[in-house]
């Protein structure tokens, strides 16, 4: 009883000292302090984002911040999570809060059920809860993950189908007459949207650079795990300067990248077929219990 008594002080006093230094203010560091001192260059927020995101973000994020920015988020999150990240433009660190704050709620909720049921008179098995807070905890620190993958392969889709448009046009540019850079400026500024303003901020930002306009896309492709940008980006960097082989290339690869979204929506329709018939089948299964329920039991109570 002893033993008991000392090892639930000693885990009180762990869980009260993480506590602390988890909602303790960090102590900024020297460089932090220098930028004070610029006017032109002020510092980043301690929370580790801007004050547009930090008006985006929801509690989850905001109650598991203070502990988040103690953390490398470079170390605790996955590679695909970091990509998925950057190709929905988040903060890292903002998703790490995300993930502890959904943890630590779903290690907390079932002893907290266990005892009300307690209270209650139906108290449940020790180990019983144990087991699902742990459970709980590991899949709330992981539903995170899948939710910003889906959101990414949402963008990416997007971007896919805006970089379709944006070949067709600049194919249709070129045969106008138009030089190379007129017509990507000219396709980037047709269209709307989240995915057209990273296309045109690209092409914008190859003009006032003076770089060559497949830099910026190869960038935009690499970072938002969009091979199509990439490999487009690429074959115009081989063709070079002659406007007949680029007309050719982009006509070419705008070909082949519509293709790809057709096969893609198609695949995506099957299995939407396929999910729809589930509900059906279990419909229909449970009708038939329902209707074949009573002879059975007619039967086995002769």
């Amino acid at each position: 009883m002893t033993g008991t008594a000392v090892l639930c002080g000693i885990a009180t006093g762990l869980g009260l000292w993480l506590a602390y230094t988890g909602l303790r203010p960090r102590r900024p560091d020297l460089a932090t302090l220098l930028a004070q001192l610029q006017p032109t260059a002020p510092p980043p927020p301690a929370s580790g984002l801007d004050a547009a995101e930090a008006g985006r973000v929801g509690w989850a994020t905001r109650v598991g911040l203070p502990l988040a920015v103690r953390l490398d988020a470079s170390r605790l999150l996955t590679g695909a999570s970091r990509a998925d990240l950057a190709a929905l433009n988040r903060d890292p660190t903002a998703h790490l809060a995300e993930k502890i704050t959904a943890a630590v709620v779903g290690f907390f909720l079932p002893p907290v059920l266990a005892a009300a049921l307690a209270l209650a008179g139906s108290p449940l098995p020790l180990a019983l809860p144990g087991v699902l807070a742990v459970a709980l905890a590991a899949g709330g620190f992981f539903a995170p993950d899948r939710t910003v993958h889906t959101d990414a392969e949402a963008a990416r889709r997007a971007l896919r189908a805006a970089f379709a448009a944006f070949l067709d046009l600049a194919t249709i540019a070129l045969a106008g007459g138009a030089g190379l850079e007129q017509a990507l400026d000219d396709a980037a500024n047709a269209g709307t949207g989240p995915a057209y303003a990273k296309l045109r901020h690209a092409v914008e930002q190859a003009v006032l650079t003076g770089r060559p306009i497949w830099e910026p896309l190869i960038t935009l492709g690499e970072r938002h795990g969009v091979s199509e940008l990439v490999e487009t980006a690429a074959a115009v960097a081989l063709a070079g300067t002659e406007g007949a082989r680029i007309r050719a290339t982009l006509t070419q690869k705008a070909t082949t990248l519509r293709l790809r979204q057709l096969t893609t929506a198609e695949a995506d329709a099957t299995a939407a077929t396929e999910r729809m018939s589930l509900p059906v089948v279990l419909l229909f299964l449970g009708f038939l219990i329902l209707i074949g329920y009573p002879a059975v039991a007619a039967i086995t109570s002769l």
